[in-house]
């Protein structure tokens, strides 16, 4: 089958190189230079254990303190209020018990496994090499934190996500170049993978395939007899029998002239950079502070503190603000790190129930994005469920993009 996957990120390349494994004549279509792509940009965990929305009761009920305190984990960009209001309603109606639970348990299937995933298409790109399996760190300030945090963990626990709390002692022998008695205790996910360079594992995936690609950037899809049409801004059209919108942030303006109203908004998750040899490492594993709502990540070279969420749209510009919280957290933790080497702000394509779109939406029109801040951890289980949906198998009711 002739296939056009609309979208070079992480999403759209591991697609790309399910399809064109199958035996899919595969064309991917993105521009060379998207800006504010999240793939690259990302705490580089693949996050099995990531079964809360984003959405909560808790979440609800500090809803204020959250989005109006500049220095909160979970922000509201001010100036875009207005136009991420219908987002917001919705994002409150799914905070509420019942429907938080109901988004918890659909996680919580779709994450089961993701780690196999990653080892299988790491292998068969070549990126072994740069896959690490030392787990992940959630670390409390105090033993109240860590206290107020155990529910939630037992929670995360009963869905199937491997959990361990360690004291403030056995965090130390964990990780002993953490200042002593920084933190009163910690959450262990054990065995959680994470990327040493998540840039690199991008251009392995597409590397590894023979998929064609189009510097371009779809302006309008429509439907034919039989297949689709897809205009781009070079002035040509692109006739295929099938469809693939994986377009992450951008993937919504494509659909609503064709009637297709996916409520899809952005997490702006900001990053900085410190420059550090591969010996002055000060961690072996991401670490998350979580009073703080970021992670700290070890990678090639550097220290990588990714993380926040500003809710903003995808044409805002950056909030300085961010960064500076962001060095401000990561100083509290590591003063003598030197200054921030590189700083980002990419776009995390966000749906108010924390789950993506992936699904048939017409016939040959098949949608994936919407995956927040999971999107890295559910490449491969994205691609896998894309290629039910091009053999008309049925993907998973909870990430229908009829579900709206």
């Amino acid at each position: 089958m002739e296939v056009a996957v609309v979208g070079a990120g992480l999403i759209g390349l591991t697609i790309a190189h399910r399809l064109t494994a199958e035996g899919h004549s595969v064309t991917v279509i993105a521009p060379r230079e998207a800006p504010h792509m999240a793939s690259t940009g990302n705490a580089g965990t693949v996050a099995g254990y990531a079964v809360d929305p984003v959405g909560t009761p808790e979440v609800l009920r500090d809803l204020p303190r959250l989005f109006f305190d500049r220095a909160s984990p979970l922000a509201l960009h001010r100036p875009s209020v207005l136009t991420l209001a219908p987002w917001l309603m919705r994002f409150l109606a799914q905070s509420r018990p019942a429907a938080a639970q109901r988004n918890r348990l659909a996680l919580a299937a779709l994450l089961e496994g993701v780690e196999d995933d990653w080892r299988a298409l790491a292998a068969s790109v070549g990126g072994t090499d740069l896959i690490r399996d030392r787990g992940a760190l959630y670390a409390y300030d105090t033993p109240q934190a860590l206290a107020a945090a155990r529910p939630g963990l037992d929670r995360r626990r009963t869905l199937g996500a491997p959990v361990e709390v360690l004291d403030a002692d056995a965090l130390q022998d964990l990780e002993p170049t953490l200042p002593p008695g920084r933190f009163a205790g910690a959450a262990l996910f054990p065995g959680t993978l994470w990327f040493t360079d998540p840039a690199q594992m991008l251009a392995r995936i597409g590397a590894a395939g023979p998929a064609a690609r189009l510097d371009a950037r779809v302006t309008a899809l429509a439907p034919r007899r039989p297949g689709w049409s897809l205009t781009l801004d070079t002035g040509q059209t692109l006739n295929t029998e099938a469809v693939v919108v994986a377009a992450g942030a951008w993937s919504a303006r494509l659909l609503r002239p064709l009637g297709l109203k996916i409520p899809l908004d952005t997490e702006r998750g900001y990053h900085l950079e410190f420059d550090l040899p591969e010996d002055a490492h000060p961690l072996t594993r991401p670490l998350c502070p979580t009073s703080r709502g970021f992670y700290f990540t070890p990678m090639q070279g550097r220290l990588r503190a990714a993380g926040t969420v500003e809710l903003g749209g995808t044409d805002a510009p950056p909030s300085p603000h961010r960064w500076a919280r962001l060095e401000e957290g990561a100083r509290s933790v590591f003063p003598d790190l030197p200054p921030p080497a590189r700083r980002w702000m990419g776009l995390r394509p966000s749906i108010p129930d924390s789950l993506p779109v992936i699904g048939t939406a017409r016939p040959g029109l098949i949608l994936a994005f919407g995956h927040g801040h999971i999107g890295l951890t559910l490449a491969p289980r994205t691609a896998a469920l894309v290629s039910n949906a091009l053999k008309g198998r049925d993907t998973p009711q909870a990430t229908s993009p009829h579900r709206f």
